[in-house]
């Protein structure tokens, strides 16, 4: 069912600010617009101790090239790209999407290769831990999500996506000084840290949408 706060309130206005100082220097991807909500389908993963002892491990280490390098305080593999999708919209767009994960049963991946990204418009550098494991699963959720993207006439995920985990990130296309060295020092890390082959083994529990403030959980069986 959908959240109280979505129902019986016509098409609330969502807490916005395009002011970047706000944000670390965040640029939004797409101009906000009344009635338009920034929506995003991805799998949430909750980080344990021993991760975020890793992540400073990585992060410290990163800073050596990158100092504006800042660690990410929530922690997700997306199975969508972020869409603008009206309002009234999300009703109909969540019930699509419960109808076709239902079918989905928990599964593992291993997520243990570190690769550095950049969005679309070269904004913002990400470091991320791409998953090695696991990657039939994820295209099986994908095609699905997908396919109620399409219904909604929405863009669908990159044709050859590489699933990862967010890791770090700063503003600006930082993409050269974090590739080559930096980025073999940071796989020696994850290779070397105890456990890591327990600890980046990752089984998947629940599908999340978030749409504006708007939160819908969708467990695997």
């Amino acid at each position: 069912p959908a959240p109280a706060g979505l129902l019986g309130d016509p098409e609330p206005e969502e807490a916005v600010s395009d002011d970047s100082s706000r944000h670390g220097g965040r640029v939004r991807g797409f101009p906000h617009e009344r009635g338009n909500w920034a929506t995003h389908v991805y799998l949430p993963y909750i980080a344990q101790e021993e991760f975020l002892e890793l992540l400073e491990l990585l992060a410290s280490r990163a800073r050596s090239y990158v100092p504006s390098l800042a660690a990410m305080e929530e922690f997700h593999l997306s199975l969508s790209q972020c869409v603008v999708l009206r309002y009234h919209w999300i009703e109909p767009f969540v019930r699509s999407l419960r109808e076709r994960l239902a079918a989905f049963h928990r599964f593992f991946c291993v997520a243990d290769q570190v690769k550095v990204y950049t969005n679309q418009n070269k904004t913002r550098t990400f470091i991320g831990l791409e998953v090695s494991a696991g990657h039939f699963q994820l295209l099986e959720l994908v095609s699905e999500v997908d396919g109620v993207l399409k219904e909604f006439d929405l863009p669908t995920f990159y044709k050859d996506p590489s699933f990862h985990i967010s890791l770090a990130w700063c503003v600006g296309d930082l993409s050269g000084r974090l590739e080559g060295q930096c980025l073999r020092e940071l796989q020696d890390i994850v290779d070397g840290f105890e456990d890591s082959a327990f600890l980046l083994r990752i089984q998947w529990e629940e599908i999340r949408c978030k749409s504006g403030n708007k939160y819908f959980s969708f467990p695997l069986r």
